[in-house]
């Protein structure tokens, strides 16, 4: 009963804390854009507009339903549904801190445990295409088939770039479980410098980065969504509740992306350097003793590694707002003619570094 306690409280924090945080993001989306553009942005509803993305919660909830009379009906409605479930599982073998004990049991702050988490990662995230494809084709309309041809070539493109920078990372850390990763990134380089995967393989870091910008459909590889030509594209006849939950889709994916990113290149949930001074000063002052000191330190583990993620989302909503939407051509070029080959070259790179220093 406890394991299974212990399982619940961790799922519904994910939940809470995945899908509660995105009406924020919509508020701070916008009112970064705002702010980038010279405008005022949402201001009316709540103090600084705060309340305005309850409002719109409200809005698609009781928004009319409607199926276009000519879509395929089951695979209309399954298409949110999966672009919703596909990110939400791949998170939880994401670990967001080291453990906590509770009367006298360790819990491990990951909801399941895996030797093949990466792998499990990239199953779910792979997934991320069949609703782009099932949206389009089902609506039957040929902005949203356009829409859909996009995203899947799209998302196809640039995953074998993510899928060879995420290999040389594998094969400097020597496991596929995500709590072997952070746990490899917890010593320092020359002394000083966190051995973090983003300073063993800095190109790697940059390729997997740009990458997940393309498999999230955010600028500027939106293409997929392109409201100037495809007016939402693969999406277009969706509305209510099915539209709101590929909207949440959206903003759980770049949560899901951002948090594998940290993982994988910025210490996952290992502190900053300096953070432990203040966890020894927080323990002295309140006189805790060893279980005491586990849990203050996993939760600052868990404040370092939501501080890395929510600066990555930040830089995300940052971007939609400085840089101009690629060509479609510009995109598939970037993608295959400059990312592929030189994720190729730094796989090479990587795995002869690696046998150097491990002979």
């Amino acid at each position: 009963m406890f394991d299974l306690a212990m399982m619940m409280a961790k799922i519904l924090v994910i939940l809470g804390c995945t899908l509660g945080v995105v009406p924020f993001l919509v508020w701070f989306e916008r009112r970064g854009a705002a702010w980038m553009q010279g405008r005022v942005g949402p201001n009316r509803v709540g103090p600084f507009g705060l309340l305005q993305s309850l409002a719109d919660v409200l809005k698609f909830m009781f928004k009319e339903t409607f199926v276009p009379a000519k879509a395929n009906k089951f695979f209309y409605l399954m298409a949110p549904i999966i672009a919703l479930i596909a990110p939400m599982c791949a998170l939880s073998v994401i670990p967001f801190g080291s453990k906590v004990i509770v009367n006298g049991q360790e819990v491990f702050l990951q909801i399941a445990q895996m030797d093949t988490g990466v792998i499990f990662i990239l199953a779910f995230a792979g997934l991320e295409v069949y609703p782009i494809i099932l949206a389009g084709w089902s609506s039957r309309n040929k902005y949203s088939v356009l829409g859909a041809l996009r995203g899947s070539s799209q998302i196809v493109s640039y995953e074998i770039s993510m899928g060879l920078a995420l290999l040389s990372m594998l094969i400097v850390f020597g496991s596929f479980n995500p709590y072997d990763m952070v746990a490899w990134q917890k010593e320092t380089l020359f002394g000083f410098l966190p051995r973090w995967g983003a300073f063993v393989n800095p190109f790697g870091a940059l390729v997997f980065w740009i990458a997940t910008f393309a498999e999230t459909n955010r600028l500027p590889f939106d293409l997929p969504e392109g409201e100037s030509e495809l007016v939402a594209g693969y999406h277009v006849e969706y509305g209510g509740m099915k539209f709101a939950a590929f909207f949440m889709a959206e903003y759980v994916a770049m949560i899901m992306a951002s948090s594998l990113l940290v993982t994988l290149f910025f210490g996952g949930f290992n502190m900053f350097p300096g953070m432990g001074m203040l966890v020894d000063l927080v323990v002295n002052q309140f006189q805790f003793g060893a279980v005491g000191l586990q849990n203050t330190t996993a939760f600052f583990e868990f404040a370092s590694f939501f501080t890395k993620v929510a600066f990555f989302m930040f830089v995300m909503i940052w971007i939609r707002w400085t840089l101009p939407r690629f060509r479609f051509d510009q995109l598939m070029d970037l993608g295959w003619k400059v990312l592929f080959p030189l994720s190729l070259i730094n796989l090479v790179v990587v795995t002869i570094g690696v046998y150097y220093f491990n002979s």
